[in-house]
């Protein structure tokens, strides 16, 4: 049977899973009417009917219909899944205070690193606000599998503020960056443009030097990046 992501689970139906999980503790199983199954999750009968019917579909419960009650069993591709979503929420709430850890695949951008660094409205506010004059270009880094989580939890935080502004007639969009280090070895800074032309598992990285140059960095290579928060 195929591994189900936690990811592909509608809210509601991760939910109830893990509601599900809750109420079969400690014997493994749990029996009860719908009705009554409906009260203890909040949801209408006909909703809940609906979630059970689509997680004994994707193979994460069992049902038996005893009498009007259901004996329902978190199946092991169920209690898979929900490891896995409990180990992800471990790691986003036992991480060191202040530092976000992650890996990510070197690739080549579309070219405009250079002409935004090279923009002074950014580089001014980069020295000012990190104390960080920026080599013209920035360093691309696609995230590897596992790490996705990362760029949403520092989208979340209060980040240090890029203003956006105007300058050749045209104008320069808002982001937010933190300080960072790159491979434990080189100072840097991650920048989150609140407008880019990358998808969400990329993150643009800027230093005071060629990063390519300093670490014999080529596409396709892997850095370890730490974000101090």
């Amino acid at each position: 049977m195929n591994r189900v992501k936690a990811g592909s689970l509608r809210g509601s139906l991760l939910l109830t899973l893990c509601r599900l999980a809750e109420l079969t503790v400690p014997t493994g199983e749990f029996s009860c009417t719908t009705k009554a199954l409906a009260a203890k999750l909040g949801y209408s009968q006909q909703s809940v009917s609906r979630y059970l019917i689509e997680l004994e579909r994707r193979g994460l419960i069992r049902r038996v219909r005893v009498a009007k009650r259901e004996s329902i069993r978190i199946t092991p591709q169920g209690l898979d899944l929900l490891s896995g979503t409990y180990f992800t929420l471990k790691r986003v709430f036992e991480r060191p205070a202040g530092k976000i850890y992650f890996e990510g695949e070197l690739f080549s951008g579309l070219g405009e690193g250079s002409y935004y660094m090279s923009q002074e409205g950014y580089r001014r506010q980069l020295e000012e606000k990190l104390g960080l004059d920026p080599y013209p270009g920035t360093l691309n880094v696609r995230l590897k599998p596992g790490y996705e989580g990362e760029k949403r939890l520092l989208e979340t935080l209060p980040l240090i503020s890029i203003e956006g502004f105007r300058a050749e007639s045209r104008s320069f969009g808002p982001a937010k960056c933190a300080k960072a280090t790159i491979n434990d070895d080189v100072d840097a800074a991650v920048v989150l443009a609140l407008r880019s032309h990358y998808g969400p598992d990329v993150i643009e990285i800027v230093s005071r030097e060629n990063l390519r140059r300093r670490l014999k960095l080529k596409d396709g290579d892997t850095i370890k990046v730490k974000v101090l928060t």
